[in-house]
């Protein structure tokens, strides 16, 4: 009788697993037909209002699966419109006779402040077709103003507000932390403004971190109050007493100082479109969302052409091995940098890069690659709303930089952190450790014991010589002095507006921008963009995401607005060997 339930235990065990499969593979072969189908009845109206509200983060590039598996969150969308390809359908929408403006759905926006520049680049050129732009929020964040900021009209709730404050800086410090768990964080660092590791060794910011982080928040708050200024006709020095006075806590007093058109509820500004656009208060106003007018869009000639402009993503953190979407791998990175050079239908390589650093060594690994490319064709490096320290290592080879205003950037320095665990095995775990070995420095680094004065110099002088390697390869990509680049890094980070002017930079623009260096420095006529490295195809990346590898994206809901302080800590702990890295999270709010 024993063996009678075993057996039928485990024939059931494997009935529900089975069944379990079969209902996943089903469900994503669901998803798929009604992805397709959803495509084909997909009509725009004439009179139709192209719908932007960007409440998910626009990612660097475009997925190639419509969605995936979010373990316990189940099935999600990631149809969200890459920034390259969101840039190509407002461009479109201004062209397309059936739109006749755009709805800005504003409230908070999480995408980064350069991600946002440039699509608010992009809604300036659409107002040149002569068509309006028209912005509604119940509370506008600062990023959602500065975007919203170019609309012909821009409407909030009555009972809403309008945030305008000026930036922060904030770091999260872990010493007391690692005090209580008795870890000492060893650290080695060239480098003033290299404040990476402050957390790690100290419970405030440095003096130096803060000079140089209220220097470029303070470019970056510069360049966003000039464009509101512009945007809304109002005087700098009135915007800056609006943020130093907090004078918008009401929707009545965001009109009164010229920052709203007016406030109205959510069925008033609906009226309001309705009579723009010249149709009756009873009859349907036809919105089109960016992932439906994805589906609809033209056409263009530039598929046709030979030429190709390779544009090689890199975005997350900079490391060994492989990569994925969201994280730098150098073998990967490097492919791709690799398989563009040998390409001689590749005329010239856009370098996009968001990333706020990592492995040293990672990053040597892809500038030798983008060295390697500049000897036979244009390499532009295009950054997003990081390119700094390991991020600026990879990008210093190219012919051209291109940064926005708000981009970070700079930060040119190393450090390395070997934690010293012993205190926190034997006081807090009753764990002690013995050894033997052949040579006196066999055991080099270990964590369960501090470093010895021989070793500490050992590391200082990798550190030292791979900091000089660092600014070396930036004299040669920059044309500069080595003395020169070092008076300007020391890890320092710099906004894009100083990058420029410190010649790190060679224009500010986007990514559109670094396209049109790209072709012109190939000379080109005529080009199709290809984007490298190869993403998995939609049915293998959501078999990933089943098998596990969707954590972060859970993690990322489970957590909310303090995921990025758990990936933070999840970075550090990830560390290995030498690191060229940003000096800590900010969030622009």
């Amino acid at each position: 009788m024993r063996q009678f339930f075993k057996f039928m235990l485990a024939s059931m065990a494997g009935f529900i697993l089975t069944m379990l499969i079969m209902f996943f593979i089903a469900s994503i072969f669901i998803a798929s037909m009604i992805a397709l189908a959803g495509k084909k009845e997909v009509v725009i109206h004439s009179n139709s209002v192209l719908h932007l509200s960007f409440d998910k983060a626009v990612p660097e590039r475009s997925p190639a699966a419509p969605f995936a598996f979010g373990g316990l969150d189940g099935f999600r969308s990631t149809n969200t419109p890459g920034l390259l390809e969101t840039l190509d359908l407002i461009k479109n929408a201004g062209e397309d006779d059936n739109i006749k403006g755009i709805y800005l759905d504003m409230s908070d926006v999480p995408s980064g402040l350069a991600t946002l520049e440039e699509i608010r680049n992009g809604l300036i050129e659409f107002k040149k077709s002569g068509k309006f732009i028209y912005a509604y929020g119940e509370v506008y964040s600062q990023k959602a103003y500065y975007l919203a900021s170019v609309a012909d009209q821009i409407v909030v709730n009555p009972e809403g507000a309008i945030d305008f404050k000026g930036l922060t800086g904030q770091v999260m410090f872990l010493k007391g932390l690692l005090s209580k768990l008795d870890i000492n964080a060893q650290i080695i660092r060239h480098g003033k403004y290299k404040s990476a590791i402050e957390p790690l060794i100290s419970d405030k910011m440095s003096e130096a971190n803060k000079e140089q982080t209220i220097t470029y928040i303070g470019a970056i708050w510069n360049h966003m109050v000039d464009g509101i200024s512009q945007a809304r006709n109002i005087p700098t020095a009135n915007l800056m007493t609006v943020a130093d006075s907090l004078k918008l806590e009401t929707a009545e007093e965001a009109v009164e100082q010229g920052f709203a058109d007016q406030a109205a509820y959510k069925d008033q500004f609906i009226d309001m479109l309705k009579s723009k656009l010249g149709i009756e208060e009873n009859d349907k106003l036809r919105l089109v969302s960016l992932n439906k007018y994805k589906s609809n869009k033209p056409a263009t000639s530039e598929k046709r052409s030979r030429n190709k402009i390779a544009i090689v993503y890199a975005v997350g953190d900079i490391g060994s091995g492989e990569g994925d979407e969201e994280s730098i791998g150098s073998e990967r990175i490097s492919k791709a940098l690799r398989k563009a050079r040998l390409d001689s239908t590749v005329k010239a390589i856009v370098f996009r890069i968001n990333s706020p650093g990592g492995s040293a060594l990672a990053s040597d690994v892809i500038w030798r690659e983008v060295t390697l490319a500049r000897e036979v064709k244009p390499v532009i490096a295009s950054m997003g709303n990081l390119a700094a320290s390991g991020g600026y290592y990879i990008a210093c080879a190219a012919d051209t930089i291109i940064a926005n205003p708000t981009t970070l950037t700079g930060s040119i320095g190393v450090f390395g952190v070997i934690p010293d665990f012993q205190k926190f095995f034997s006081n807090k775990m009753g764990i002690t450790f013995d050894h033997v070995k052949t040579n006196e420095n066999a055991d080099y680094i270990s964590v369960t014991r501090p470093m010895t004065s021989y070793e500490e110099k050992v590391l200082t002088n990798s550190v030292e010589r791979i900091y000089t390697t660092f600014i070396g390869h930036v004299a040669d990509g920059r044309s500069m002095d080595v003395a020169d680049v070092d008076s300007i890094g020391q890890g320092r980070v710099w906004s894009g507006i100083d990058g420029l002017r410190i010649n790190l930079v060679d224009e500010t623009g986007g990514l559109r921008r670094a396209i049109e260096v790209a072709k012109t420095m190939a000379g080109l006529d005529d080009y199709r963009i290809i984007s490298l490295p190869a993403q998995k195809d939609p049915f293998t990346q959501i078999m990933e995401d089943l098998t596990g590898d969707s954590e972060d994206a859970h993690l990322r809901n489970q957590f909310g607005v303090f995921y990025p302080y758990f990936k933070e800590i999840k970075a550090l702990s990830n560390m290995k060997g030498v690191q060229a890295r940003m000096p800590y999270i900010i969030e622009v709010n």
